[in-house]
C-alpha cells in the first residue's frame, strides 16, 4: 500500500490492492484548503475509469467550497466512466447532503470497501 502524508493539506492518499484509490480527508475542508484538495482530486480523476473513495470520517468541518470540490470530483470521475464514493458516519454531514439536495448524487457508505460491515447510520428526514 502506497501512502503519502501531505502535512498541511486536508488529505492523505493510498491505493488498495483492488485498484481503488482511497483518499482520507481530515480537518477542515473550506475555502482555504479546497484549492489544494481540488488539485489533488483533479489529478486522481484525470485517468480513464478512476475508482475513488473519499473517507470523510476524520473531517471536522466542510463548507460550500468543500462541497463544490466533492461535486467536481464526482463529475470528473463519471465523465471518465469511473466511480466516486464517500465514506462517512457523520450525521451532520449526511444532513448537509440532504439540505443541499445532494443525497442522491453521491454513493455514500459508512465504511471503506475493505472494512468489515458495521452499523449503518440512519438518515432521519
Amino acid at each position: 500500500m502506497d501512502e503519502n502524508d501531505t502535512g498541511s493539506a486536508p488529505y492523505r492518499t493510498h491505493r488498495t490492492s483492488g485498484g481503488v484509490t482511497v483518499v482520507t480527508l481530515r480537518g477542515e475542508i473550506d475555502v482555504v484548503t479546497a484549492p489544494a484538495l481540488a488539485a489533488r482530486l483533479d489529478a486522481l480523476t484525470s485517468r480513464p475509469h478512476p475508482d475513488l473513495v473519499l473517507d470523510l470520517r476524520p473531517v471536522d468541518f466542510i463548507d460550500c467550497s468543500g462541497l463544490g470540490v466533492l461535486c467536481r470530483a464526482r463529475n470528473r470521475a463519471r465523465d471518465r466512466h469511473g466511480r466516486l464514493r464517500l465514506v462517512t458516519d457523520n450525521s451532520r454531514f449526511l444532513r448537509l447532503l440532504r439540505c443541499t439536495g445532494l443525497t442522491g448524487v453521491f454513493e455514500v457508505g459508512s465504511r471503506l470497501p475493505e472494512e468489515p460491515a458495521g452499523p449503518v447510520p440512519v438518515v432521519a428526514g
